[in-house]
């Protein structure tokens, strides 16, 4: 790991939230004009290549602006961002939306991932530990530009039908964890591109436990979307009765 400096760490996150924005290459003149950092559009180029360097971006084919790599994103997630936590309004009406499914497993789940996928605008999943798989949001993917990709969109659409796949990928994350992020290759051969995924696991009154998370782009807008899938683990385990 580079010890990056002040500056090249404000550019690179930078970089990173107005690509999650708006799913483009970023230039030097777009950091200069939309993120008050006191440097010129030369200084902020010269530190573009550092990082691109040190392995944080890279550059399109298409643009001459950069966008960041999985090594940058996992830099982001793990020391940059600051979470937008949930207000108690947001709470309290997702919580309406499942609570009177809350003694029926396959109902409240359904509704939650519907309701998780509405409020993140992505693709939600959850599961079981009997091997069940409910998904909600696929209309959400197409209006990302990285699924306008058929091959990309047919590899996660497969995906969605194999619980297998899923099981592996939580036989390889940290247990401890509250919340796991995974990024591109974190998500194994199954799933090979710009994908990312976060999720946690809920525990139920009787035993019952799975995961709930959601899977999109890369650049899911984490800051929103990290506290929005930890309030859905903790409203399983605080709502369910009788599973």
């Amino acid at each position: 790991m580079h010890n990056l400096t002040h500056r090249q760490i404000e550019i690179l996150k930078s970089i990173i939230e107005e690509y999650i924005e708006t799913a483009e290459a970023v230039g030097s003149e777009t950091i200069e004009k939309k993120h008050n950092l006191s440097a010129s559009p030369a200084t902020i180029r010269n530190e573009m290549v550092k990082l691109a360097e040190y392995g944080y971006i890279k550059k399109t084919h298409s643009s001459a602006g950069r966008v960041p790599t999985a090594r940058g994103l996992k830099f982001y997630v793990h020391e940059l961002m600051k979470e937008k936590e949930l207000s108690t309004v947001e709470e309290v009406a997702l919580k309406e939306r499942v609570w009177d499914y809350r003694a029926k497993m396959q109902r409240f789940l359904k509704e939650a991932t519907r309701s998780l996928a509405a409020k993140t605008n992505t693709l939600a999943i959850a599961t079981t530990n009997e091997g069940e798989l409910y998904c909600s949001g696929y209309a959400n993917i197409l209006d990302m530009p990285e699924f306008l990709d058929i091959d990309l969109t047919k590899n996660l659409l497969e995906v969605l039908d194999e619980y297998d796949v899923f099981s592996s990928i939580f036989a390889n994350v940290l247990p401890d964890d509250e919340i796991h992020i995974l990024i591109e290759d974190d998500l194994g051969s199954a799933l090979r591109g710009p994908y990312g995924f976060i999720f946690t696991e809920y525990s139920t009154p009787l035993n019952g436990h799975g995961k709930i998370g959601v899977l999109g782009p890369a650049r899911l807008a984490y800051t929103s979307i990290v506290p929005t899938v930890r309030y859905f683990g903790d409203l399983i385990r605080t709502s369910a009765e009788g599973w």
